[in-house]
């Protein structure tokens, strides 16, 4: 199916549905991401000590040639110098972490929170310092475990909210953001 833009807003009264073969990622080595490939779809982290890096957030605007609004043609699609307030990545570890990495590009840096849980009760939630651009898994003190799943979203100039998020760990959990 060909791209479908629109230059208004869309409302649907019973939702948008994204299914089918290409809504799951496996991701199998180290990867920069990027808005056209990986944006909106479930990545599967295959790779215990993968490094997967989040593409740089642009908050730019087209350029008046454009026509009202954003080009369309262009519009987080490959081209790095366009807006991508609002993509979302959604990972899921289905290999078991052993030193695996979500990283920024080292100017942008997380908000929000990491829910970690143990299947023995015991739970925290951790939220990033300042400075944390990196979320590391070890498959148990910094969660990782199969099942584990982390989603982030572009929201402002320089920063990723990281939301409705739950690694699994074991043994006594501690925080798994940290700075690059």
């Amino acid at each position: 199916m060909a791209k479908t833009t629109f230059s208004g807003p869309v409302i649907s009264q019973n939702g948008f549905v994204n299914l089918g073969p290409n809504m799951t990622v496996s991701l199998t080595a180290d990867t920069t991401l990027n808005v056209k490939d990986h944006a909106g779809r479930i990545l599967l982290t295959n790779d215990a000590d993968g490094k997967f890096t989040l593409p740089s957030i642009k908050t730019t605007a087209d350029g008046a040639s454009a026509g009202p609004g954003s080009d369309p043609n262009n519009v987080g699609f490959g081209n790095s110098t366009q807006n991508n307030i609002g993509a979302t990545f959604h990972f899921y570890v289905e290999t078991a972490a052993t030193d695996m990495d979500i990283l920024t590009d080292g100017t942008d840096k997380f908000k929000g929170g990491i829910m970690i849980a143990v299947n023995d009760g015991s739970k925290k939630a951790f939220i990033p310092g300042a400075a944390n651009d990196v979320i590391t898994m070890n498959g148990s003190t910094k969660g990782g475990i199969i099942g584990s799943v982390v989603s982030i979203t572009a929201i402002d100039t320089a920063t990723y909210l990281v939301h409705n998020s739950l690694l699994l760990g074991s043994g006594t959990i501690e925080t798994p953001y940290a700075d690059a």
